[in-house]
């Protein structure tokens, strides 16, 4: 028996290691389905009321450099879309970045935000920069494509 095994404080921290292992998965795909329901619901609403979401990008977003018709349709896109990458661990950052974007353009493109949507904003943000940089983690489509055609050398998402 090595000097370590028989420290009960490095066994204890390699129990723990391997528990917060098991359960990284888990949240990883807390995150991204967590963030995934809050775009999601937000593109509901736009095409539910197709008439107030144009109107409110006309006169209340000032969303730069576009139309607001195609400012609308390119919203209304990226909160229906990037959320089923998301949701399947698909194209994953990709999704992830494109929120990213969608949120930071929602925040200056809205001058009246209060206080409490700019920490949902914020929250969300940090969120997306966490799945865009950490990966979509192993309960993923992206993880199962990596294993299944790459060589293990290249296997890293």
């Amino acid at each position: 028996m090595t000097a370590a095994a028989a420290n009960p404080i490095v066994t204890i921290t390699d129990k723990t290691r391997q528990a917060i292992g098991t359960l990284t998965p888990l949240l990883d795909l807390g995150l991204r389905l967590w963030v995934a329901r809050v775009f999601w619901n937000s593109g509901l609403t736009k095409i539910q009321s197709w008439d107030t979401t144009l109107m409110l990008f006309e006169y209340e977003y000032a969303v730069p450099l576009l139309p607001f018709e195609l400012a609308a349709i390119l919203a209304t896109g990226v909160e229906l879309a990037a959320p089923v990458l998301l949701v399947l661990g698909l194209g994953t950052r990709l999704g992830a970045l494109a929120l990213f974007v969608l949120n930071v353009v929602a925040v200056i493109a809205y001058p009246d935000i209060s206080i409490a949507g700019i920490k949902d904003h914020t929250l969300w943000g940090v969120l997306l920069a966490v799945i865009f940089f950490h990966g979509p983690g192993t309960l993923s489509v992206d993880r199962w494509l990596v294993g299944k055609f790459m060589r293990p050398d290249q296997q890293s998402i």
